[in-house]
């Protein structure tokens, strides 16, 4: 039982009480006038032989006091009636007013398993929400882990461990990209090879640290006088290769000349001074694209043009020509 409901009983108990005790009170008023009618009764009968005028006064005295008391008595019964049909009133309110509370409890009862379901199951789509968050953030945090493998894995795959250029592998692939985009679209593209004189001298006599620390000055030449879409690798040994895109043999010759030139004065931390032999070779000028079956051709053109620039003395740029011979271009005297 709840406490509204036993709230409720002890308000009617209250309520009954309170009707019985007007019911008595009323009762006491309805009794009460007759005492007085006795009493002025019996001061009639005894002043019957008094003086007229002195009976006349006193009865009107006594007819006053009878219905004085009569209108008091009716009075109060009125006011306690209606006090008392307050009360009642009062009573049947809230007897409504627990029965209702009674259905609302019932309902509230009955709604309690669907509540408690409802709940159960917002709890379970909360979990699972939380679990689904979590394997999210796994997943994330999976793939980037992912990606920073992928990226390591790429930089051991096609970046040389001594200069950090890229390394034969990626030269070599981006080379049959460039090969396949000119045969579909036929733009110009040059391949320079350049390999350093006399550098067995250098780690000879300054040791392997001294040859490193030359390989990596190379490097920094061809960066910083290459383009951003020119492919600088390291080919192998102390031999160099670029791809220059879109850039036919006139200006893969001058981009040659212009790096020889620039090694040749480049200050070197051994304090020594290395020169480079250059070859180029270039499609469509060198050679027709449908003579090239693949990239060896191209790279053994470019080759042929190093090896002329060898023959010729050292520190010059060659380019094939079109029959697949070699002549030197740009020819400078050899130092040393």
């Amino acid at each position: 039982m709840t406490t509204d409901t036993r709230l409720g009983q002890n308000a009617s108990a209250v309520s009954e009480g309170a009707r019985h005790r007007v019911l008595r009170a009323l009762l006491l008023l309805a009794v009460l006038p007759l005492p007085i009618a006795a009493f002025t009764l019996g001061i009639y009968t005894d002043t019957h032989g008094v003086a007229a005028s002195e009976a006349q006064h006193f009865m009107s005295s006594q007819v006053v006091l009878v219905v004085g008391a009569l209108v008091v008595s009716a009075v109060g019964g009125f006011l306690i009636w209606t006090t008392a049909m307050s009360l009642a009133a009062g009573a049947d309110a809230a007897a409504r007013a627990d029965a209702l509370d009674d259905a609302v409890a019932a309902r509230l009862e009955d709604s309690a398993p669907l509540k408690n379901s409802f709940t159960r199951m917002l709890a379970t789509i909360e979990q699972q929400t939380e679990e689904i968050n979590h394997f999210a953030r796994r997943l994330d945090s999976a793939y980037q882990e992912l990606e920073s493998a992928h990226s390591r894995l790429q930089e051991v795959t096609f970046t040389d461990e001594v200069t950090r250029l890229y390394n034969r592998r990626f030269f070599s692939i981006r080379v049959e990209e460039e090969l396949a985009r000119h045969r579909r679209f036929g733009r110009p593209f040059s391949v320079v090879l350049l390999d350093l004189d006399s550098f067995k001298a250098i780690n000879d006599a300054l040791g392997h640290l001294a040859g490193d620390e030359t390989l990596r000055g190379v490097a920094e030449v061809l960066l910083k006088n290459s383009r951003a879409i020119d492919i600088v690798s390291r080919y192998g040994g102390d031999e160099f290769a670029v791809l220059l895109p879109e850039t036919p043999r006139e200006g893969a010759l001058l981009y040659a000349e212009r790096v020889r030139e620039i090694l040749a004065g480049y200050s070197f931390s051994h304090g020594g001074q290395v020169t480079a032999s250059f070859g180029v070779a270039s499609l469509p000028a060198d050679m027709a694209s449908a003579d090239v079956a693949s990239t060896d051709e191209l790279i053994a053109a470019a080759d042929e043009g190093l090896y002329a620039a060898k023959r010729a003395g050292k520190n010059c740029v060659a380019a094939a020509d079109a029959a697949g011979a070699a002549r030197t271009e740009l020819h400078e005297v050899p130092v040393g």
